[in-house]
């Protein structure tokens, strides 16, 4: 027996705090019943589950990496009809989801799979999972900036954790910089700035965890090594 989020996280539907959100709405159906709690079991051998009115069934696990270029939205549907990171993967045959989030602006590196265990895990400030972006901004920040940014900065919804930052490149009009964190609240590296009063002029994630972007180039997705979904499982403590 699973928990009915649980199954329609390993089914492909969503993460298991949006199939949370989908059983709240009374989208979910089990064996032709609108389900709403979330304490409820299923047996997946035997229980008919639908969403939106369609049945689930488990797939095999699949786990991409994907270049997100800048203009692409960090869903599986968008009512204003705007480009999805899942029209990149279109070719692979099993229901994929993002794995957190890059917002409209950004590009790099993101997740996309029907783990929703994994992609839990892996985007819960609990397991403290790293992600590292290139960040460029209008000016060179002090060396005070930096240790501010590193320490935490106040933002409208609370304190940041602590990070890593290094300056790579200064200029007079510009200056790239390497952050390191374990956060991933919305647009939480351009805002971190913005209350410092800089401006980020481009944003790009590098790294999640234990993979790092590479060869891909803009668009450009691959399948994750066995070696690779190992590795994110042992950091997000699964085994």
């Amino acid at each position: 027996m699973l928990r009915l989020q649980k199954y329609l996280a390993e089914a492909g539907i969503a993460s298991r705090r949006r199939c949370e959100d989908l059983i709240r709405a009374g989208r979910v159906q089990v064996n032709g019943c609108v389900v709403r709690e979330l304490g409820t079991t299923v047996n997946p051998a035997r229980d008919r589950v639908e969403v939106d009115g369609r049945a689930v069934r488990l797939e095999d696990k699949t786990y991409v990496m994907v270049y997100k270029p800048r203009g692409y939205v960090t869903t599986v549907h968008d009512p204003r009809g705007r480009r999805k990171v899942t029209d990149l993967v279109r070719k692979v045959p099993q229901r994929l989801f993002p794995v957190g989030r890059l917002d409209y602006d950004s590009e790099g590196l993101l997740l996309l799979t029907n783990d929703g265990e994994l992609a839990y895990r892996l985007t819960h400030p609990r397991f403290k999972i790293s992600k590292t972006y290139l960040v460029t901004l209008d000016r060179t920040p002090d060396p005070d900036t930096l240790r501010r940014i590193a320490a935490g900065i106040v933002l409208e919804d609370g304190p940041t954790a602590p990070c890593r930052v290094r300056l790579l490149r200064s200029g007079k009009h510009s200056a790239l910089v390497e952050i390191t964190m374990h956060e991933g609240r919305n647009r939480q590296v351009r805002r971190m700035w913005a209350a410092l009063g800089f401006e980020v002029k481009r944003l790009k994630r590098t790294a999640v965890a234990n993979l790092e972007l590479g060869g891909l180039r803009p668009g450009q997705y691959r399948r994750l090594q066995a070696g690779e979904v190992r590795r994110l499982r042992e950091l997000a403590q699964l085994s």
